[in-house]
Order: structure tokens, then C-alpha cells, then sequence
């Protein structure tokens, strides 16, 4: 069990993906993505979304993401950002979004 202090450390925000691209050098499929948090900046994360997703699809977008999670490098890529979604029994994930329109840099409490 985890305390509400512990959980209330994860810094879980909405944001956009204005950008995806391919990432042919990550060891599984995935896309490198750029995601707009408002204020909080432009932040950039590999994601494992290639079998639900096109790129097309991802763009605009919103997601909900932990930001504050150190850098992580990819292949030569630094994921800046763990962007969450629900993992079917196939692997493929499902992304977790807001149901409505919401503002980037929004924090999931």
C-alpha cells in the first residue's frame, strides 16, 4: 500500500502530441512523440502505440502523462515523459485521455 503523500508526488498532467514520428532504432515498435503541457513546456516520449495507432491518429490528441520521472534514454532518443495507457492481454496499449477537452499542464489528481 501506498500513502496518499506517495501518490500525490507523481506529477501527472494532460497534454497534447503535436508531433509523431517513426522510431525505427527502439528495440520495439514505438513512436517518438512530442506533447504540448502548457506552460509546463513541450516534452518529447517513446511510446509502444504503433499497434492500436497510426501517427495520424496521435496527433492533437490529448494524453496523460508523468512528467516527472527521470530522462530515460531510448536507443539515441531521451524520453522525457512517461505517457500512461491501459495494456491489453496482446501487449498492445490502450492510451488513458481525458473525456473531455481539457487545458495542457492540467494536473491529475
Amino acid at each position: 500500500m501506498i500513502t496518499w503523500q506517495d501518490f500525490e508526488k507523481l506529477e501527472m498532467h494532460v497534454g497534447t502530441i503535436i508531433n509523431v514520428e517513426d522510431f525505427p532504432k527502439a528495440k520495439k515498435p514505438a513512436y517518438q512523440l512530442t506533447i504540448d503541457f502548457g506552460a509546463l513546456g513541450l516534452r518529447k516520449s517513446s511510446a509502444q502505440l504503433t499497434a492500436l495507432y497510426s501517427k495520424e491518429d496521435l496527433v492533437d490528441k490529448q494524453v496523460i502523462a508523468v512528467l516527472n520521472f527521470p530522462v530515460k534514454k531510448i536507443a539515441d532518443f531521451l524520453s522525457e515523459c512517461l505517457v500512461l495507457g491501459a495494456i491489453r492481454e496482446d501487449g498492445a496499449v490502450i492510451l488513458l485521455q481525458p473525456d473531455r477537452n481539457a487545458a495542457n499542464g492540467l494536473r491529475i489528481g
